[in-house]
């Protein structure tokens, strides 16, 4: 098992900052996730937004990856579940894979909230843990599959930085 955790600090609000979260798929940076899906969307009596999406993701695996799987299939399946509190702005997003799950397990939270010292900014915390079963080289993958994690992160703190830029400004 491989743990992979990030902090990230935006210097925006956490409503713009949750606006340009729930904007991140489709993106030019991460070609790989090619659907997204709603399956359930409701508020409760509190307030909270609650979300369940599945995303449809394609991978490039190398030929002798699927010849060890014994699959020829690459499009790949995540389900995601998100609250979003809007009186404590908080978002808490659990996502895990739903395909491949007797190989490999990806179990992720992301947590936006305002910064405690600095309220007109919004921490983003991750984290990722990442299980291979039944391969030799387990501990190799995982750590493989973590730094796809970290560059996929970096890339969506990217998208996600110009998707604020691009929001209209609150007067």
């Amino acid at each position: 098992m491989k743990i992979w955790t990030s902090e990230h600090v935006f210097d925006h609000p956490w409503e713009t900052v949750m606006t340009a979260a729930m904007r991140k798929y489709p993106n030019p940076m991460n070609p790989s996730v090619v659907g997204v899906d709603v399956l359930a969307r409701h508020v409760d009596p509190s307030g909270k937004l609650h979300s369940h999406r599945l995303l449809s993701t394609e991978w490039g695996i190398p030929a002798i990856v699927k010849s060890l799987i014994g699959t020829c299939r690459t499009r790949t399946y995540v389900q995601e579940h998100s609250v979003v509190d809007p009186v404590k702005k908080t978002m808490e997003l659990k996502s895990c894979n739903i395909s491949f799950t007797n190989l490999v397990s990806v179990d992720e939270r992301l947590v936006y909230k305002p910064h405690p010292q600095e309220p007109h900014k919004t921490i983003l915390t991750q984290e990722a843990i990442i299980s291979v079963k039944g391969v030799s080289l387990s501990s190799y993958l995982e750590g493989l599959m973590a730094n796809t994690i970290s560059s996929n992160a970096k890339k969506a703190l990217y998208v996600k930085h110009q998707s604020v830029s691009y929001l209209p400004i609150k007067t």
